[in-house]
C-alpha cells in the first residue's frame, strides 16, 4: 500500500512528519499543497483535514492530519523498522518518560518558539506589511530561553529528553528549531551557556532524516 504526505513544502509540521517517515524508512509519495493559491481549503483537501491545514497522512486506508499523531502513527505501526522512536507499553517507566518529554516539547518548547516564528516570519511571509509585535516577541524570547535553562539540567543528566535514547519529541522540535534560527538571525539553541542543549542539538541537526528534508520534503520511492 502506497503512503501519501500532503503538505506545503517547507511547512515544519510537514517536515516533523516527514522526518519520522526518513527514520522509520518508510517509502512515501509527497502531495506539496499551495498555500499561496489556498489548496489548503479546497474540498479534496478539508475532506482529509477539516481544520483546512497541513499535513496529512494516507496510509493503508487509514487517514491522519495533525503532525504530532502522525509521527506517533509511523512510529507504532512500523515499530519493526528504524529506530523504536517509541517504547515499549510494558516498560512503564520509560513510557513514563516518553509522555512526559512529549509535553515537554510541546509546551515547554513549541508553544513558545511558534509565538516568535509566526511574528517574525509567517505573518509577514501572507503580509509584508505586518507591524510585527516586539513586546510579544521579546516576552517569549525570555520566557523561551529560561525554559531552555532546565534543558540544559535535564540534558545534562541524560542525552535526550526522555532518556538516553532518542524518541519522537526529540525529533519534533528539529524543523521549527531551525526556523527559529532563522526568524532570530541566531541559533538560541547553541549557547555556550548551555553546553549540553548544543550537544543534544547539533546531535539531531546532523542526523540523516533532517538533512532529508531541510530543503523541502520530496517523495521518496524506495530505501
Amino acid at each position: 500500500m502506497v503512503v501519501n504526505l500532503y503538505g506545503f513544502v517547507g511547512s515544519t509540521y510537514t517536515k516533523r512528519a516527514a522526518i519520522t517517515l526518513h527514520e522509520k524508512q518508510v517509502p512515501f509519495i509527497f502531495h506539496p499543497i499551495d498555500y499561496t493559491k489556498k489548496e489548503h481549503k479546497l474540498p479534496e483537501h478539508t475532506a482529509k483535514h477539516p481544520f483546512g491545514q497541513v499535513p496529512v497522512l494516507e496510509d493503508d486506508g487509514i487517514t491522519v492530519y495533525e503532525s504530532r499523531a502522525i509521527a506517533r502513527f509511523i512510529a507504532l505501526k512500523y515499530s519493526d523498522q528504524g529506530l523504536p522512536l517509541i517504547p515499549p507499553i510494558s516498560d512503564l517507566a520509560k513510557t513514563a518518560a516518553f509522555e512526559t518529554a512529549m509535553q515537554v516539547e510541546n509546551q515547554q518548547f513549541d508553544v513558545w518558539a511558534a509565538r516568535i516564528v509566526v511574528e517574525k516570519l509567517i505573518k509577514r511571509l501572507f503580509n509584508p506589511d505586518y507591524e510585527q509585535n516586539t513586546a510579544l516577541v521579546d516576552e517569549a524570547i525570555t520566557t523561551l530561553n529560561a525554559k531552555l535553562d532546565v534543558f540544559e539540567k535535564l540534558l545534562s543528566e541524560q542525552a535526550y529528553l526522555a532518556g538516553d535514547e532518542i524518541t519522537l519529541p526529540d525529533l519534533n522540535i528539529i524543523p521549527l528549531g531551525v526556523k527559529l534560527q532563522e526568524a532570530l538571525g541566531v541559533d538560541i539553541l547553541e549557547n555556550s551557556h548551555r553546553p549540553s542543549v548544543t550537544k543534544w542539538w547539533q546531535r539531531l541537526t546532523a542526523r540523516p532524516s533532517w538533512i532529508a528534508v531541510q530543503d523541502g520534503v520530496k517523495t521518496v520511492e524506495k530505501y
